[in-house]
């Protein structure tokens, strides 16, 4: 159940350096919406799920505002379609827990708690960390001769918690334990391959001595169920491997963050997790566009995890650009059963269209993804 269809350009740019429509950009193949058909929408909302059935869903939706205080605005007053339609859209598929990969952070966490009660049922438990979008670094990390630009904090922001991430959850959730890895210097990740230059370290000695490898987050949150033991969340929002040159910041950063991930599985950080779902928005597909996509299909192979939605698009840009692009995933560990998946996509003469309008951007152009899972 599900739904789906195909594009690679982030709504709202978080690279390093340059913030421009690449040109160069891969362009992605259309995928025939015929083979995805058989994810019909209605399935994924009228079909009863059992009590130890859970939801688990992720989405890159515009949450993410100009300035500090702004999302909370566009919550209350009830006026902004791109909310509206994420709203909708998340209330159709009802997941247990989802995780938001465009979400401004503020440090009371009022408008995630605002966002949370406007369901109904409302998500009794939600929770955030600052994240590294938009924190200062103190060094001009592009090069313009200035300090405190956008560019110049651990990950692309221009206001501390500029899009960060947030988890909301209708089970509870144990902050006492959640393992934060977002300050893990990019350097000491093992076998990190940082960007040089001829003239050395890029973007200097002194960056790489200081910078971060999350460009957004890493977050392993335990969430308690009924029926077992926690599950281990594994959350995480990777910078998009473009807008940057020929060192290939960006891309090589992107791999190490997915990479992050391979380091906790192999026990790198302390004792691997046990029944975990990893989600989030790698910004890597692992056939096309523009990235170290080799690294991708190499991680989805890992025999810890499964991948419920082989080849589906989860990100709709232009063809004249990036194109249609798999970005977001869900992936649980092998020791679940997973009972359904899909991608909420819908065809243009699906009742469900509505929810992402007639141009299929009202919730910007990624797709929410979710995975149904058992024990």
């Amino acid at each position: 159940m599900g739904i789906l269809a195909g594009q690679y350009f982030d709504a709202r740019c978080r690279p390093q350096s340059g913030c421009a429509d690449d040109p160069d950009a891969t362009q992605k193949s259309v995928r025939s919406l015929g083979i995805w058909v058989w994810l019909a929408v209605f399935t994924a909302i009228t079909s009863p799920v059992d009590a130890d059935t859970y939801r688990i869903a992720t989405f890159a939706a515009p949450l993410s505002r100009d300035g500090p205080g702004l999302l909370l605005r566009d919550i209350k007053r009830d006026e902004d379609p791109q909310i509206d339609a994420t709203r909708s859209i998340i209330a159709a598929i009802s997941p247990d827990i989802i995780v938001l990969t465009d979400f401004d952070y503020d440090l009371d966490g009022v408008a995630l708690a605002a966002f949370a009660a406007s369901f109904d049922p409302h998500y009794p438990h939600h929770f955030a960390l600052q994240p590294n979008a938009g924190l200062a670094t103190g060094l001009d990390l592009d090069g313009n001769g200035r300090l405190g630009d956008a560019r110049d904090a651990h990950g692309y922001g221009r206001f501390a918690g500029d899009g960060g991430m947030a988890v909301l959850s209708r089970y509870p959730i144990d902050p006492s334990q959640v393992t934060d890895l977002s300050r893990l210097l990019w350097k000491d990740l093992p076998g990190a391959t940082l960007p040089q230059t001829a003239d050395g370290p890029f973007p200097s000695a002194a960056a790489q001595q200081v910078l971060r490898l999350s460009s957004t987050g890493h977050w392993i949150v335990p969430v308690i169920l009924p029926d077992g033991p926690p599950l281990a969340l594994l959350a995480f929002s990777a910078t998009p491997p473009v807008f940057d040159g020929p060192e290939d910041m960006n891309g090589l950063r992107n791999r190490d963050e997915l990479r992050m991930w391979e380091v906790v599985l192999d026990g790198g950080f302390g004792p691997p997790p046990g029944s975990f779902v990893i989600a989030g928005n790698a910004n890597l597909d692992p056939d096309d566009g523009q990235g170290l996509s080799d690294a991708m299909a190499r991680f989805l192979q890992n025999p810890k995890l499964q991948d419920p939605l082989p080849s589906q698009d989860t990100a709709d840009w232009p063809e004249d650009g990036p194109g249609n692009l798999r970005v977001s995933y869900v992936l649980p560990s092998v020791d679940w059963t997973v009972t359904d998946a899909g991608v909420v996509w819908p065809a243009p003469d699906d009742p469900m269209r509505a929810l992402v309008g007639d141009d299929g951007l009202a919730a910007g152009p990624h797709h929410l993804v979710w995975v149904d899972i058992s024990r």
